[in-house]
């Protein structure tokens, strides 16, 4: 039997390695041929490709939904079963299987077997089956013990960043409005044995992505992981919340098992912003105190700001750009708000009738149309100039220049890598994000590595 994993893509991104796919692959019985293809990497050519594969697996985010669609269809129609997953079925199942012949809603772990088995046997897609659903989902959420290591080998493409993915925990107890996070992976906190996060720790590569939504959001764990990770001399980066990192004594024992940088949602410089999006562990008058310790203890800082919220005004793009120059900030990514499928945003502003296209995920081109709503206090062309604007500024080569920070406490991150990083950042803010090249990167004159 062949089954064939799909990543859809329909732009240019960062190429990190998907860890659903090294997931799925531990989880695929041996005897399967498994392949996988990166549309991002390698384009699927739907018009001319011929392939039938018995299963084809494609994991689906709003963004990708479009694409990930058409894929789908394409297969369906040369005779192959498809099965969808990912976070944009999971809130929009009756959408997705209009497309497919089965959805993984939620995790797949320890389904993932039962729906090669079903299609195997010829029973997946079946309705009137009743042995094999159309939806295959966890009655509860499953515990993270005894999960097989993922296998990395169908990840090899020197053009992806070059760290391994690897996840602790899952769920997450924070209720900001607009993230879509509980909506997959629940609210309460799960995690995975420490002994086996390092056993698969030791398996993998010297630098490490931790692909958890927050690193530190269990203090008590995360410092038993970290203390134990000190031996491993792992360099490593990953994403965490502002809530634990007003302490140094967090951020120390980060920085002796390897951190060398963090990706932050601060997602506004406004009190009142963060506090009615749900985001009251944010405070902004202590951001300033934090980049900087951070950066103090060798650990670069990727911050994520978002634009339109209610309270943001015509001088909150100018503010958020000041701010990220003068705490030299390594690295910044502007959002537009976006309401995405099942959470509580969507929800509001549909039914203030603030959505200007309620199915935005269903264009092919949708970056084109955003803002999808109306914002408060700003029309949706000065929010969408405003965000353009704070991109240019943000990687204008003075502000590079000026908020580079070499010391001898510095990583390699902060020292070194800034300079490519930080270039490529400026290409994307004109190339991208002012000139609305999606495929910037396929249309270089040189093809880059690693990601860049």
């Amino acid at each position: 039997m062949h089954v064939h994993l799909v990543a859809p893509s329909n732009e240019d991104s960062t190429y990190i390695k998907p860890l659903w796919v090294s997931t799925l692959a531990a989880h695929t019985p041996p005897d399967v041929e498994l392949t996988f293809r990166d549309d991002g990497l390698d384009p699927i050519d739907l018009a001319k490709e011929q392939d039938t594969p018995e299963l084809v697996g494609i994991s689906v985010n709003s963004k990708t939904a479009c694409r990930a669609y058409a894929i789908a269809d394409a297969y369906r129609a040369r005779g192959s079963k498809v099965v969808l997953g990912g976070i944009h079925v999971t809130a929009l199942p009756e959408e997705a299987l209009a497309h497919c012949d089965a959805i993984v809603s939620g995790e797949a772990e320890w389904l993932w077997q039962r729906v090669v088995e079903d299609a195997r046997e010829g029973r997946l897609g079946r309705t009137k089956s009743l042995t094999a659903p159309r939806i295959y989902k966890h009655e509860v959420w499953p515990e993270l013990v005894g999960l097989p290591i993922p296998r990395r080998d169908l990840l090899k493409s020197y053009k992806y960043v070059p760290f391994d993915v690897v996840q602790t925990t899952r769920g997450c107890p924070f209720p900001c409005e607009f993230c879509s996070v509980s909506t997959y992976n629940g609210t309460s906190f799960r995690f995975r044995p420490i002994r086996e996060v390092l056993v698969e720790l030791e398996q993998c590569g010297p630098r490490i992505l931790f692909g958890d939504d927050n690193v530190m959001i269990h203090v008590k764990y995360s410092r038993e992981l970290f203390e134990g990770m000190v031996p491993l001399r792992k360099h490593w980066v990953g994403q965490a919340s502002l809530a634990a990192l007003h302490k140094v004594e967090n951020i120390e024992v980060m920085a002796r098992s390897g951190c060398k940088a963090l990706f932050i949602g601060f997602e506004s410089v406004d009190d009142a912003a963060v506090n009615s999006s749900g985001k009251r562990q944010n405070k902004p008058r202590k951001y300033g105190d934090i980049v900087r310790a951070l950066a103090d203890h060798g650990i670069a800082v990727w911050g994520s700001f978002i634009f339109g919220l209610d309270e943001d005004a015509g001088d909150s793009f100018d503010k958020t750009v000041d701010f990220c120059t003068e705490s030299k900030m390594t690295m910044a990514l502007f959002a537009l708000l976006t309401p995405y499928p099942g959470t509580r945003l969507y929800k509001r502003l549909l039914a203030e009738g603030r959505l200007t296209k309620d199915r935005w995920w269903l264009s092919s081109d949708h970056d084109t149309d955003a803002p999808f709503y109306q914002p408060k206090q700003l029309s949706r062309e000065q929010l969408r100039e405003g965000w353009v604007r704070a991109w240019r500024a943000m990687y204008s080569y003075g502000s590079i220049a000026k908020r580079y920070d070499f010391g001898m406490d510095r990583s390699w991150i902060q020292n070194v890598a800034y300079w490519p990083i930080n270039l490529m950042m400026h290409e994307l803010a004109e190339r991208k994000i002012a000139g609305g090249d999606r495929a910037w990167r396929k249309h270089r004159s040189m093809e880059l590595p690693f990601g860049l």
